[in-house]
């Protein structure tokens, strides 16, 4: 079974960031999470990130059409 939920330790190795841009991600609101707990620890739910990672995708190719990379 996969986890729903994924921490920011978790999505910061899938995408091979740093911890300051995961959290970065996250507190923008272009990452959507969610705090839990008693230590309100950031959970990022996994199909958000797959969502995200499209959404990366489409600015990329757009950005290649546009000649802006």
């Amino acid at each position: 079974m996969t986890a729903r939920f994924l921490s920011l330790a978790e999505v910061q190795e899938m995408l091979s960031i740093s911890a300051t841009q995961a959290y970065s991600l996250v507190r923008s609101g272009e990452l959507p999470a969610i705090q839990v707990g008693p230590k309100k620890v950031w959970r990022v739910e996994a199909s958000k990130l797959e969502e995200y990672i499209d959404r990366q995708y489409t600015r990329t190719r757009e950005r290649i059409a546009s000649g802006e990379l």
